[in-house]
């Protein structure tokens, strides 16, 4: 395995995509979202961190953090997220199939895959790409026909501030129905 170094920078804004163990679409089932929301909650009480921009999907999740400016340590809040998730609901989405022996000794469960990715934002540039990546992915992916559609996203967080109007990315059905408005 390379020796892969995350850039690690005190109080950074980072890019980060999480996806389920063999990309099951299983992170927007009800208990893991709430299992997720609290494992957040619960992490932030004594790893504060602040979260700018979120999208999950079914298979994986993307979100923008900022670290408070003497703290760098995001890979330890993901890795209790994670445990927190998998200890609340892994059980009722463990797969035989897909348990190794090395998961089982960890107890690691079946759903997340072991590393996640991130990305140090560098500038305003990157951050609006990254912003509007992260926003667009339901999509992307053919989720929805408008993003405004999709539940489980900070855009309308950032509509209701102005940031984006309702019908950004465009408004490709036909039969509006006023949904997420």
């Amino acid at each position: 395995m390379p020796d892969y170094r995350r850039a690690a920078v005190s109080g950074g804004c980072y890019f980060f995509t999480l996806v389920s163990e063999r990309r099951q679409p299983i992170l927007t089932h009800p208990d893991v979202r709430l299992a997720l929301r609290a494992a957040i909650e619960t992490v932030r009480l004594t790893r504060p961190f602040t979260i700018d921009a979120w999208v999950l999907l079914p298979d994986h999740l993307h979100a923008i953090w900022r670290l408070p400016p003497d703290d760098k340590d995001f890979s330890n809040r993901w890795r209790l997220i994670k445990r927190h998730v998998t200890h609340a609901c892994g059980r009722a989405h463990l797969r035989d199939d897909l348990m190794s022996e090395r998961r089982r000794l960890k107890g690691q469960g079946t759903l997340w895959q072991q590393r996640f990715w991130e990305h140090l934002i560098r500038d305003e540039h990157d951050y609006g790409r990254h912003f509007d990546y992260l926003h667009g992915n339901p999509l992307k992916h053919g989720l929805v026909t408008r993003v405004r559609d999709w539940p489980w996203s900070s855009f309308h967080r950032w509509v209701n501030r102005g940031v984006y109007p309702i019908d950004w990315a465009g408004d490709t059905r036909t039969d509006d129905l006023g949904v997420g408005e």
